[in-house]
């Protein structure tokens, strides 16, 4: 058996890289990439999910908990096919992912062979930075390098496509001086940028006049806390993030109105509705209705992509740079102001009101929103947190205060559901010390998260800390949706579309050698985080809640709700949810009027 491949020096790369794990599944077309794995086990691992997909998302799920690079592997055909969701999770909340493809032999290229497909072409709008298939060894490893690269320096996923002819070949003299042929090395740097000093000195001036500042921050204020947090607190201004932003600064802060958005706050709301000036740093939040009306606030934004800036508001002052370094150069610009801090407190403290009614509401089945809220006070300080794509969302969003320096993640702009557990195991396989918390519907559960508990209980044994706490919402509905229907549509809930179907998730847990804590009553929740966190073992908590916990977005018109209500009227037993959804609107409008 030769160790001499174009494949062992793929793997030798990947190494050079400071890869440490690859994310994939086994398949003919990578047969020689897996042998070279083999290999080279002492310095690389192979990680395999149960699907192609799951791998890409663990890859990404790498790259958003580490700020390295993710990379994943895949067979031809319907396995480089499988990885395009996990691609696109990367594409759209922009991080480095390097997804290595095996394809059919260069003799077959074309000829309609089994499992050939157009690879250059599938995967041109995903990794749309740097697609590159490669027939020659000589090509290796600049093509590597250049991938690596592109996926750094543009924070996106990119695609490097093997022939299976080439990972099994000799493996290329690597330093030959001579026409067309490309040497290359693994450095890579980032610089120092700032903006123009005429362009502080503009934004100086415009948010200096301002009497009432709003600051939205996004996951491009991560390494800026402090300074936004300066910027905050000398203009008396308030606070508010994208979903992708809420890890980074404490919601416990005065000023701090919660995340913005369909799925945000009353204070959040209220503060877009307020302002005079916005301030964004870091944030392309897609939720544009939620944003200031147009021409009510003047804007500035800061964003280290300057394509980002005014994208989603029209901003008057530019600031392409680094958010830490523009900001650190903007504050001493900055005069002190009072602002109006004293009525973001109150709009503040009102919000946490209507979050401690709405965790106290009384609904036929378990609260959702007191499961979520339950872990509160048993979250580890060393935690890392995934969150799925649902009504689990909403609840994470509102009602779970993250500890300073606690990670969380989740597919925010292509809002994937089944990310929560590959993401997980992402985050435990970099920190298998830390304990992770994974949240997830039953939706999500049934998409993908059941086969992924397989991949649990297959490695949580090699784990040092082996608490890996797994909270599925079973309410036997795609809630979100049901409610979207309602909202947007006036229509009733489709439960043909809607119904997930019952599964024991608890006793599943149990059946794979975890541990399986099923609650449904509110007195079993603070018991049931305590002990999943002491636990000598994985645990899936399965919470039965109720599905017609309103998903209500804050401050919604008159129109809107009565909407919602006509959709409920015509469903059996709509009228418990619309009471829920009253309930809710009469909690935002006492605190209004005690205001």
């Amino acid at each position: 058996m030769t160790t001499d491949t174009t494949a062992d020096t793929i793997v030798e790369r990947l190494v050079a890289w400071g890869v440490e794990r690859v994310f994939g599944y086994a398949g003919d077309g990578i047969d020689p990439l897996l042998a070279a794995l083999h290999r080279h086990q002492d310095r690389i691992e192979l990680v395999t999910a149960r699907h192609e997909e799951m791998a890409a998302f663990m890859a990404v799920g790498h790259a958003k908990y580490s700020g390295e690079v993710g990379v994943c592997l895949a067979t031809q055909g319907p396995g480089a096919i499988h990885l395009l969701n996990g691609l696109y999770d990367a594409k759209l909340d922009r991080k480095p992912v390097v997804a290595l493809v095996g394809q059919v032999a260069t003799t077959a290229l074309g000829a309609g062979y089994q499992q050939e497909v157009d690879l250059q072409t599938l995967f041109k709008d995903a990794c749309a930075q740097y697609v590159q298939t490669v027939t020659s060894p000589d090509q290796l490893p600049h093509v590597l390098d250049d991938a690596f690269r592109t996926a750094l320096a543009t924070s996106s996923p990119v695609s490097v496509i093997i022939a299976h002819d080439v990972q099994k070949a000799e493996a290329p003299e690597l330093q030959t001086h001579a026409h067309a042929q490309v040497t290359t090395s693994t450095a890579f740097a980032r610089g120092r940028s700032l903006p123009l000093e005429p362009d502080l000195q503009a934004a100086a001036a415009l948010l200096g006049a301002s009497e009432r500042v709003a600051v939205l921050i996004g996951q491009g204020a991560q390494g800026a806390e402090q300074e936004v947090r300066a910027v905050v607190e000398r203009l008396g201004a308030g606070l508010t993030t994208s979903l992708l932003g809420k890890p980074l600064l404490e919601e416990s802060l005065p000023y701090h109105c919660g995340v913005m958005g369909h799925l945000g706050t009353t204070a959040s709301a209220d503060l877009m509705a307020g302002c005079d000036t916005l301030l964004i740093v870091g944030s392309n939040d897609p939720w544009t209705e939620f944003y200031p009306a147009p021409g009510q606030a003047r804007a500035v934004q800061i964003d280290i992509t300057a394509r980002n800036i005014a994208a989603k508001y029209p901003v008057e002052v530019a600031l392409a740079g680094d958010a830490k370094d523009t900001l650190a150069a903007l504050l001493p610009l900055l005069p002190e102001r009072t602002g109006w801090a004293a009525q973001v407190a109150r709009s503040v403290e009102a919000w946490h009101r209507v979050a401690e009614q709405r965790v106290e509401h009384q609904t036929d089945r378990l609260n959702p929103q007191r499961v979520v809220a339950g872990l509160d006070a048993h979250l580890p300080a060393d935690a890392q947190v995934a969150v799925d794509v649902g009504s689990i969302t909403y609840w994470y969003a509102r009602f779970l205060h993250l500890p300073v320096g606690v990670p969380a993640h989740l597919s925010s702009t292509l809002a994937s559901m089944g990310c929560a557990m590959p993401y997980a195991i992402a985050a435990k396989l970099l920190h298998p010390g830390r304990p992770v918390i994974a949240l997830a519907g039953d939706g999500a559960m049934q998409m993908n998260g059941i086969s992924e508990l397989i991949t649990v209980a297959a490695r949580w044994p090699t784990w040092p800390d082996p608490r890996f706490v797994v909270l599925v919402l079973n309410n036997g509905d795609l809630a979100e949706v049901s409610w979207e229907q309602r909202e947007m549509e006036g229509d009733p809930r489709f439960p043909a579309s809607q119904t997930v179907p019952d599964f024991p998730y608890a006793r599943y847990a149990e059946i794979l050698g975890l541990q399986g804590i099923r609650i449904d009553s509110p007195d079993q929740v603070w018991g049931a985080w305590r002990d999943a966190l002491a636990a000598s073992r994985p645990t899936l908590i399965e919470a039965v809640v109720d599905r017609d916990t309103p998903l209500l977005a804050p401050r919604q018109e008159a129109e809107t709700i009565d909407q919602m209500l006509a959709g409920l009227a015509q469903e059996p037993g709509g009228e418990r949810a619309g009471d829920l959804l009253r309930r809710q609107r009469e909690d935002e409008e006492a605190e209004d009027e005690e205001a």
